[in-house]
């Protein structure tokens, strides 16, 4: 069983996503992924969605657009108990030479320290060491 650290770095390559440091929140049930300038349109028949992200907290000048097909729509509670309708997409995600889909909400975290919430829909086979941080690697992830 893979263990990992509260925060960890991880990447995202299905949405060009190198780098991003992600929170391990056993506390959450969903992954949660930050999002601004968010768009659907559909393509093919399938309802998709274009949404702009800083990947990095602190760095405004990295901006990725990052699109994907939307495969639910959600009623979501946050940490403060506010309910919003949240988009669903399917991602990969990659950390420790490991890959798997996870389904992640799509919302604005700009103020937040972390720009992901790893839920623990996500964290099948995963244990979590609440005392350690970045045990996949630290900063060797970041660009």
């Amino acid at each position: 069983m893979l263990t990992v650290g509260w925060r960890e770095w991880a990447s995202l390559p299905s949405l060009g996503i190198d780098a991003i440091k992600i929170k391990v929140d056993t506390g959450a049930r969903t992954s949660a992924l930050h999002a601004f300038e968010v768009n659907t349109f559909e393509r093919d028949g399938v309802e998709w969605v274009r949404f702009r992200i800083h990947p990095l907290q602190d760095n405004a000048e990295l901006e990725l657009t990052c699109e994907s097909p939307v495969v639910a729509r959600r009623q979501v509670s946050d940490s403060g108990g506010h309910r919003e309708e949240r988009l669903v997409i399917c991602t990969l995600i990659e950390f420790a030479g490991q890959s798997r889909m996870i389904e992640v909400t799509l919302t604005d975290r700009e103020s937040m320290k972390f720009r992901m919430l790893l839920g623990r829909t996500a964290m099948e086979d995963i244990s979590v060491d609440p005392s350690a941080s970045f045990l996949l690697g630290g900063n060797r992830h970041r660009p």
